[in-house]
């Protein structure tokens, strides 16, 4: 070191060591040589240049007051948080430029769980907890600077996914800082020190390389390329899956992908790298030989999702010629009838008689009577084929000649695909609204004197039952039996009467009824049934209810017993809904629908003939979008009635004829509609997300339902649907928790 720095060096030390001032003084490292005289000293608190070497020494100082000095060195505002305490020792066997001494002074503070973060224009101390929180310095790129400040950086990836490097990144992270993933844009947002950013950056780099795309298209001779990928799948990766056809292969890690192409019979192979592809040939190479002549021309194909009887009939129609099969189904429960194809040289063989088939009829043979019999019976080689299918095992035995079996089998696995789903949720809206109004007043008035053997008597009455005044009258007159009786029967609303007392008896001279009334019915319904693609689905809530639909009286000749009885006939009564749907292309659904509301009739329970019933139903067919409602129908009904009977002439005069009149009004309003909402469902997991909406809804019913505790009541609860999170394959569906 020359003999000019030394002085400034010596200046600087002093000032730093007096900014950092402790009762345990620290300590800074003078050179030898005298400064006295040599170079006007700084002030405390002058900024030094960043070229200017300093030399750390400090022991045991509060951080505090060390963050000033390296604030007073720097020409930077430090805010401490409150939180940051205690002591720190920084030292340095060789002189250091500003810079260097800043990175000293972040490590001190690193090995404290504390850290400097920028923010405004201010570098702020505080616990390494909180930095993630405040730092607002942000990398969009890979030129993160070295240090121990925190900082959060953005990559970016281009070929790996984001949540996949999410579990291998987080171990190599500080427990204080984070690591996120957005699936959006396949990003990742990391939060830690500069220097480990720096390291993740590396492995990020490492990690996101472009797979290999090395793809080979292997023919096949003899093999049927949709039996030969499950297995050289399972093969070349050690219990992997093969893709099912026509759908896209996903790779994941060294596994090798292969997907069937039954148009050409071909083998389609994505590997991740060329010893993987060589692997997969050599197994093609020793699978694609001819069959052995033991097995013959038999062959079972195990289903997956179609139904093995359905298939067989459909196989036979396709490959027949275009021949019947009316007998060939065999769906009955003693299983399916065996059914043939193709042409023979013989004519009495069973080949040349296209779509043939039998069935026993019995639910215990298992199979039909034709199964039993020789495939064929014709002694000279026959081109067609048959196929025959076990119900019990949902499988299909094909006995057809290689290339015939490619076709069929081509045909099996375009057929036996996993069908879509639609849930079907149903609104049944009724809506009814009633407002009626009767006034009328009734008099009788008997004239003459008493012992006249004849009165005349003068008056009016309307109505039937008590609230006719006249019969009123006389159950009053009879009794109190009667009056109850009256009472009982009396018509509703306001009614205003006098009394005349005739003897010691009391009858009515006259009566005035006052009626308004108001009735509402808001009902809604909410059916919902899942049903596979173009496959019926019915369901029905109500009650079976019986009606008479006939009665027989036995009379004995001798005896003279009388044995009486009654035939029913039960009917549903409620809501049926039935559906079928079908998926078209885009989404959209078309739907057979069969809705009918049904409901007894209260006012005829009492009747000798037995109930009636109210019933609105509708039968159409609609097409309507995925996730889409459409109104299927409805009803809006408005009836208004008007009624009045009046005496004539006398009801006629203004204001009196009110006396002489009994009026009534009525209007009933009826709003019936039915709205349908269709719902795909093409994979597990749309239907388990499906399935978890209603079960958690439900589940929520229940538990706002709970009963309340109550004094001297046990607190027993009501019965609960299990946890979606309890919801584990093995598990059983029912059983309550409290």
């Amino acid at each position: 070191m020359s003999m000019n720095t030394r002085p400034r060096l010596s200046l600087l030390t002093l000032a730093l060591a007096a900014l950092a001032a402790q009762p345990a003084p620290s300590l800074a490292q003078a050179p030898s040589q005298p400064a006295a005289g040599t170079h006007k000293a700084k002030k405390p608190g002058a900024a030094v240049k960043a070229q200017t070497p300093v030399t750390l020494n400090f022991v045991n100082a509060d951080i505090e007051a060390v963050t000033r000095a390296i604030g007073v060195m720097m020409d930077k505002q430090f805010v401490i948080d409150p939180r940051v305490k205690g002591t720190i020792t920084l030292y340095s066997e060789q002189p250091l430029s500003v810079h260097e001494a800043y990175l000293n002074y972040l490590a001190g503070l690193r090995g404290l769980g504390f850290t400097v973060v920028e923010s405004g224009g201010l570098l702020k101390v505080l616990p390494e907890a909180d930095a993630k929180l405040q730092s607002s310095a942000v990398i969009l790129d890979n030129g993160a600077p070295r240090g121990d400040q925190i900082l959060t950086q953005v990559y970016r990836l281009n070929y790996e996914q984001a949540n996949n490097l999410v579990p291998v990144l987080r171990p190599l992270i500080s427990p204080n800082n984070t690591v996120q993933a957005n699936p959006g844009n396949n990003t990742l947002v990391v939060t830690d020190y500069a220097d480990n950013l720096q390291r993740i950056a590396k492995i990020i780099a490492a990690m996101d390389t472009p797979a290999s795309t090395d793809l080979e298209i292997i023919p096949l001779k003899h093999s049927v390329a949709s039996d030969m990928a499950a297995l050289v799948a399972r093969l070349a990766d050690g219990g992997g899956a093969a893709a099912a056809p026509n759908q896209p292969a996903l790779s994941s890690g060294g596994s090798a992908s292969v997907v069937a192409d039954p148009r050409s019979n071909s083998l389609i192979v994505r590997a991740p790298n060329a010893a993987k592809l060589a692997a997969v040939r050599s197994i093609v190479a020793k699978l694609d030989v001819p069959g052995s002549d033991s097995t013959g021309n038999i062959r079972v194909v195990y289903l997956k999702n179609a139904d093995a009887t359905k298939l067989a009939t459909v196989l036979r129609a396709a490959f027949g010629a275009g021949g019947s099969t009316s007998g060939g189904s065999g769906s009955t429960p003693g299983g399916s009838g065996l059914g043939s194809f193709g042409n023979s040289t013989a004519p009495s063989s069973p080949v040349n008689n296209p779509g043939q088939g039998m069935n026993s009829g019995t639910s215990g043979s298992g199979l039909s009577a034709a199964a039993t019999q020789p495939v064929s019976s014709s002694p000279s080689p026959s081109t067609g084929g048959f196929v025959q299918a076990d119900p019990s095992t949902n499988a299909l035995i094909i006995t057809a000649p290689e290339p015939l079996y490619r076709q069929i089998r081509n045909v099996i696995d375009q057929l036996d695909g996993r069908r879509a789903q639609v849930y079907v949720e149903t609104l049944i809206v009724k809506v009814d609204a009633s407002k009626t109004g009767a006034f009328g007043v009734q008099w009788q008035n008997l004239f003459g004197n008493k012992g006249d053997n004849t009165l005349p008597g003068l008056g009016t009455n309307f109505g039937t039952g008590a609230g006719n005044i006249i019969q009123g009258s006389a159950a009053l007159y009879g009794g109190s039996a009667s009056l109850a009786s009256a009472v009982k029967d009396a018509p509703a609303g306001l009614n205003f009467g006098l009394l005349k007392k005739i003897g010691d008896k009391y009858t009515l001279g006259a009566i005035a009824n006052f009626l308004e009334t108001e009735a509402g019915a808001n009902v809604l319904s909410t059916p919902n049934l899942v049903a596979l693609d173009n496959e019926e689905a019915k369901i029905v809530v109500g009650r079976n209810v019986p009606f008479v639909t006939g009665s027989f009286t036995n009379t004995g000749s001798s005896s003279g017993t009388v044995n009486p009885f009654q035939t029913y006939d039960r009917k549903d009564v409620g809501i049926t809904l039935r559906i079928r749907s079908q998926i078209g292309e885009g989404g959209t659904v078309r739907m057979t629908v069969y809705q009918e509301n049904s409901s007894i009739d209260p006012t005829t329970k009492a009747d000798t003939s037995g109930p009636a019933t109210e019933k609105s139903a509708i039968e159409t067919t609609v097409s309507v979008d995925d996730g889409e409602i459409i109104v299927l129908g409805g009803l809006l009904k408005d009836e208004f009635a008007d009624s009045e009977g009046r005496v004539p002439g006398l009801g006629s005069i203004p204001l009196i004829g009110n006396l002489f009149k009994n009026t009534g009004r009525s209007r009933i309003k009826t709003n019936l509609m039915v709205f349908l909402r269709p719902v795909i469902m093409r994979d597990q997991k749309s239907a388990d997300d499906l399935t978890l909406d209603r079960y958690e809804y439900i589940r929520g019913l229940q538990q706002s339902g709970q009963p309340q505790p109550k004094f001297a009541l046990p607190d027993t609860g009501a019965p609960m649907l299990p946890g979606a999170e309890d919801k584990k394959p093995g598990r059983p569906m029912s059983g309550s928790k409290n």
